[in-house]
């Protein structure tokens, strides 16, 4: 015969019980959240050291594989080939080593978005968006001088190794896990690639400014773009997405300027060929 128990009870039981249950809850996602971004951090020390090790004939052979999707949205034109020319000057100041001589190259696509990249393959892709919002000469090579010091410090290939062994290191712990894995990979691939870019950005600065007056003299230009986007807003403009706060960057540019005591004189006016006019809301 079943044991009746007094009313209220299993009431009673239930309620005591419940915070013991949710706190044990808590404690394995919240053991589970910890080792996953112990992993993350595991894997963004990797991918930095394991960077440096990766010879310029393999990072040649990725390029075979970005650089045709760029190349296919890229137009060949006057634009293209004086951002090359540019790019030639800014090259010049850039060391060189015999046993790894490097072919950096512009590619310029004809698409709204403001961005500029830096890619295995020693490409650097600039997009028409960008284009229309340079002012002078100066303030378009303080961009390709950034792109440039990304390549310096190989962040191109930080990205891609982390993506790379985050894939891997989840494969090997869940096995085949499928789509929704598949998106909880690109997001955890997204989150480490911003805070990664973050803190990689000043020093991509840097190198684009001493570029910039190495090539000129001075450092007019290398907080215009920087400044003009900070007062603007809009879904294409992915520099937002990745970089720090313009105006961040717009105060650090100027410490350095002063720092290193930089002139800033009048910067050359952009070359007819770039003169691109922005297309109407």
């Amino acid at each position: 015969m079943p044991t009746e128990l007094p009313p209220g009870t299993a009431t009673a039981h239930s309620d005591r019980n419940e915070p013991t249950r949710n706190s044990q809850v808590l404690g394995i996602v919240g053991g589970f959240l910890a080792g996953i971004l112990l992993l993350l951090w595991g894997i963004n020390a990797l991918a930095n050291q394991l960077v440096w090790w990766i010879p310029p004939a393999v990072e040649k052979q990725l390029g075979t594989i970005a650089v045709p999707l760029f190349e296919a949205q890229a137009e060949a034109s006057p634009t293209q080939d004086t951002l090359n020319q540019l790019l030639d000057r800014l090259e010049t100041h850039l060391p060189t080593d015999p046993q790894a001589p490097r072919d950096y190259q512009v590619l310029y696509v004809p698409d709204e978005t403001v961005n500029a990249l830096a890619i295995p393959g020693d490409r650097i892709i600039i997009y028409q968006g960008l284009l229309s919002k340079m002012n002078s000469e100066n303030e378009l090579m303080m961009v390709l001088g950034h792109e440039l010091g990304h390549f310096a410090h190989r962040d191109h290939l930080r990205s891609l190794g982390r993506g790379i062994l985050i894939q891997i290191v989840f494969a090997s712990l869940f096995g085949d896990i499928g789509s929704l894995g598949s998106v909880a990979i690109s997001g955890i691939e997204t989150f480490s690639r911003s805070q990664y870019s973050q803190a990689q950005e000043s020093q991509a600065d840097s190198f684009g400014l001493d570029l910039l007056v190495k090539t000129y003299g001075h450092a007019a230009g290398a907080t215009d773009f920087f400044a003009d986007l900070g007062e603007e807003t809009g879904r294409n403009f992915d520099f937002l997405s990745t970089h720090p706060a313009p105006q961040k960057r717009v105060d650090r540019l100027n410490e350095l300027i002063q720092k290193h005591s930089y002139p800033v004189l009048k910067p050359e006016p952009l070359p007819q060929s770039l003169q691109v006019q922005p297309s109407k809301p």
